[in-house]
């Protein structure tokens, strides 16, 4: 499988990366965190280390590690603004068995 990005996704990422004026894409990551296990973390990827796994949507890199992918494959990340004052990232992880109420952590 892999981790895809939507074309809005994609466009904000390309966006993010020109403005700053470097990168090859987005990183993806998991790490442990919260009341319910797992939370998610992106930044920009300027390397490709040994072990990423590398995907490509709509013109954009997402790289992530191995041991992150076991928790994230198969997921859909979009990009969505509702108003000025509320936009983001929207992960859709079909591995996710649980959410904390706050939605800020994960249970695979």
């Amino acid at each position: 499988m892999a981790v895809t990005l939507t074309e809005s996704a994609s466009n904000r990422v390309k966006n993010m990366i020109a403005k700053r004026g470097h990168g090859v894409g987005l990183r993806v990551a998991t790490k442990v965190s919260g009341c319910a296990g797992f939370s998610y973390v992106v930044d920009y990827a300027d390397d490709i280390k040994d072990g990423d796994q590398v995907f490509e949507s709509f013109g954009t890199k997402v790289v992530v590690d191995s041991k992150s992918l076991e928790n994230i494959d198969g997921m859909e990340i979009d990009y969505v603004q509702e108003s000025l004052l509320n936009e983001g990232f929207d992960f859709k992880n079909p591995k996710v068995k649980d959410s904390c109420g706050c939605g800020e952590s994960f249970t695979v």
